[in-house]
């Protein structure tokens, strides 16, 4: 019979982890998964952990959903697969048409792909094709300072979390920062338009885009900014010739409080990069929503050498679509944006305990994404370690970014597990 330990060895024999060093795992042993149900997942040695990350942000509606199994079930006896090009399905049909009625409306095309990296080198490419289409090279693209967009090289070049990109800086393509606010204030937000506005118009013949997290920086420690600052920045990049891309891909679907974060400042990007949340957490698919005027600049005759020559062997893979429009069933039906509203109203109450604490520097939260940032402690001690492990053996699953910890649960978590959870984590903080 497997076990943990079992199962641990074998693993280590043959397998390099992500975003892991291995070394570590001398003295840190690897969590065996042997099921989930809800926002609950197992390990073969009977004991139950709360998912409060979401497995990586990815799982909305708990893990085995029974829905979503079952559409996956359904759609597997039909088609598993089929090359997307020349060939179409039902199921991505229907998703793109889904999609596009639900996205900002300045979104009318849809890009499919398999993960949110891929959505970005998507993006980006198309951009710069679209103006090279157009009789326009340029090579630039714009970012804020301490975003990141994934890890393959273009997604890496567009980012600023120096601990993903600063070992490949030789081999990337040449981009450009700006200061992100510092803060959730509209001061911090009008104080970064100024160095937006200079450098965009110091750039503005050579910026194909300008690509962004909407109001909350994930993987850049959580940190969150008023949605001033992206309203204003559209109207400089309209009047300059830039693109907006909206990397949605970790805050759509319901994270921010709305279904996409560009609805609350108001924002009609010319591109929406979509991934994660997309299928629920079940299946690698990512899609690039665009406007008709980008999908226009490669509508073309074959010979004119305009079009836009890029694929993925599990494009619009009819399971992960299916997957989707399971998902999508499920918004509809349950009213999940005001069930997230009252939850993140909860978890907010919840969270004023973490202040009366002298090493916690900042509460931050939006929709139901909250994060603690700690402070006093150097980054070699490695505080984020000291809770992964306290919050595991007492049955919550958290993974800290450095000194912060985030909380970022499938929206089925029931408000006794919103209380573990939380509560969890302020014992582990206490400890420290």
């Amino acid at each position: 019979m497997i076990n943990n330990s079992d199962l641990i060895k074998r693993d280590l024999s043959y397998i390099f982890h992500p975003c892991t060093q291995m070394k570590d795992h001398e003295t840190l042993p690897l969590v065996p998964i042997k099921r989930g149900k809800g926002v609950y997942l197992y390990d073969f040695d009977g004991n139950s952990y709360i998912d409060a990350i979401s497995s990586w942000w990815v799982n909305l509606f708990g893990h085995s959903n029974d829905y979503i199994n079952q559409k996956i079930k359904e759609q597997i006896e039909e088609l598993e697969h089929v090359i997307f090009a020349g060939f179409t399905h039902e199921p991505v049909v229907k998703l793109a048409q889904r999609l596009i009625k639900i996205t900002p409306s300045s979104l009318q095309k849809c890009f499919f792909a398999d993960n949110g990296s891929s959505a970005v080198e998507v993006a980006i490419k198309m951009s710069f094709h679209y103006h090279k289409n157009k009789g326009l090279v340029k090579p630039f693209f714009l970012s804020l300072t301490n975003s990141y967009h994934g890890e393959t090289l273009g997604a890496l070049a567009v980012g600023d979390v120096g601990l993903y990109k600063e070992t490949y800086k030789e081999i990337m393509i040449e981009t450009l920062q700006t200061p992100s606010p510092k803060d959730t204030t509209l001061k911090s937000a009008k104080e970064a338009l100024v160095s937006f506005e200079e450098i965009t118009e110091k750039y503005k013949d050579k910026i194909s885009a300008f690509i962004f997290e909407p109001l909350i920086q994930c993987a850049g420690s959580m940190k969150m900014y008023h949605p001033y600052f992206l309203k204003e920045a559209q109207n400089i990049c309209r009047q300059k010739g830039i693109h907006l891309i909206a990397d949605e891909i970790a805050v759509g679907f319901g994270r921010s409080g709305t279904m996409f974060a560009c609805e609350q400042a108001d924002v009609e990007p010319d591109f929406m990069a979509l991934s994660k949340g997309l299928t629920g957490g079940y299946l690698p698919l990512s899609v690039v929503m665009m406007s008709d005027e980008i999908y226009s600049a490669f509508y073309c005759d074959y010979l004119e050498n305009r079009s836009f020559l890029h694929s993925h062997s599990y494009t619009g893979n009819p399971l992960a679509c299916a997957a989707a429009n399971a998902s999508l069933d499920l918004f509809e039906k349950y009213d999940i944006l005001e069930k997230n509203r009252k939850k993140s109203e909860y978890i907010a109450k919840k969270l004023e305990i973490f202040k009366k604490l002298p090493n916690v520097k900042e509460v931050r939260q939006r929709g139901m994404i909250a994060a603690v940032e700690l402070k006093g402690y150097d980054f070699k001690e490695r505080v984020n370690l000291k809770i992964f492990k306290y919050a595991l053996k007492n049955g919550v699953l958290l993974r800290p970014l450095g000194n912060i910890i985030y909380f970022m649960p499938p929206y089925i978590i029931e408000y006794e597990e919103i209380d573990k959870m939380i509560d969890t984590a302020y014992e582990a903080v206490k400890a420290l």
